[in-house]
């Protein structure tokens, strides 16, 4: 099954899921960074739970990089954590889903609402290839000052831009640019801000 999609190619699939390839999510590498993942997300919910503050270094040990003053909720669930980089004095409230496979920057001062997701993962739409579990993903970029309401999705390879704000509920599927308020599923912009 594998040996089709990847003829010649002599990377793992951990190192065709960094490069951003199409990969197969059976590879012991990715497994044991999956599962360091769930472990450290299990100990910061749980340290969350005595210690709110001293939570925040479990969540450090688990994200890529988190700048002075940012502060997340338990819970938080992610493929790796690793790909993650919060910015300084970001907010991120209660039930992110960050699916880092790939990249998610998250700018400085932002506001994320409760259970909004970050979704990095794609697959083909073709049948037979997904049925074989290929997948790939693509970045996403929220630049500084960014406000996600409540229960946002935002979508696989999407960049928004520096002060805006996406209204509850909306479904971000295409770049948004900077200082511009969006909404609705699609997101689309409603009015420039400022």
């Amino acid at each position: 099954m594998a040996s089709e999609y990847f003829h010649g190619d002599p990377r793992s699939n951990y190192e065709r899921m960094i490069a951003g390839d199409f990969y197969i999510s059976d590879d012991q590498e990715i497994t044991a960074k999956q599962q360091r993942a769930i472990r450290l997300a299990g100990e910061f919910q749980a340290a969350f739970l005595d210690d709110v503050e001293a939570a925040q270094s479990v969540a450090r040990e688990l994200l890529g990089a988190m700048g002075a003053e940012a502060h997340v909720r338990a819970p938080i669930f992610v493929d790796y954590g690793f790909n993650i980089t919060v910015g300084a004095g970001t907010f991120i409230n209660y039930n992110l889903t960050a699916l880092d496979v790939a990249a998610i920057q998250i700018g400085s001062h932002c506001q994320i609402g409760p259970n909004v997701q970050l979704l990095t993962p794609t697959h083909p739409l073709e049948a037979k290839p997904r049925r074989d579990k290929l997948e790939a993903a693509k970045p996403i970029v929220i630049g500084d000052n960014v406000w996600l309401g409540g229960g946002v999705i935002v979508l696989a390879g999407v960049s928004i831009g520096e002060n805006s704000v996406v209204g509850a509920g909306s479904v971000v599927t295409k770049d948004l640019p900077a200082n511009v308020l969006a909404m609705g599923t699609p997101a689309k912009v409603i009015r420039t801000i400022g």
